[in-house]
């Protein structure tokens, strides 16, 4: 028998459930980071080499949705020697867990890692309404 280490961060990626697969050659998987703090969810997504304008990102229904191309950046008449690079579409979806708020969701781009913070609800908390006696 083995035992399995439990880690809580197991039921965030659970949560975070990956819908999409690679699709075949000329497809690749950029990697991702998904981490949770007090009030958002924050997603680095690995995109060396993707310009501003090859990354799509969209939301509807409760499902993330980033994708975009990664096109050779060679110079025109270059002869390539060697390449390890994959090259093409890509595409990552998830489901946002149920506290994620659509509306709250950011991205920006630097050193070729997309983050995006997906903001959570903010939960209503519960006040005193005072009476008054006229």
């Amino acid at each position: 028998m083995s035992l399995i280490r439990y880690s809580p961060i197991d039921d965030l990626f659970r949560t975070f459930a990956n819908l999409g697969e690679p699709g075949g050659r000329g497809e690749f998987l950029p990697d991702v980071h998904i981490v949770e703090v007090e009030n958002a969810y924050l997603i680095d997504v690995d995109l060396p080499g993707v310009s501003r304008e090859g990354t799509h990102v969209a939301v509807n229904e409760g499902i993330l949705t980033i994708s975009g191309e990664r096109k050779a950046a060679d110079a025109e008449g270059a002869r390539v020697h060697r390449s390890e690079r994959t090259l093409g579409k890509f595409s990552r979806t998830f489901r946002l867990p149920e506290n994620a708020d659509e509306g709250g969701i950011s991205a920006r781009s630097e050193h070729g890692v997309l983050r995006l913070t997906v903001a959570k609800q903010v939960k209503a908390v519960p006040r005193r309404i005072e009476v008054e006696v006229h």
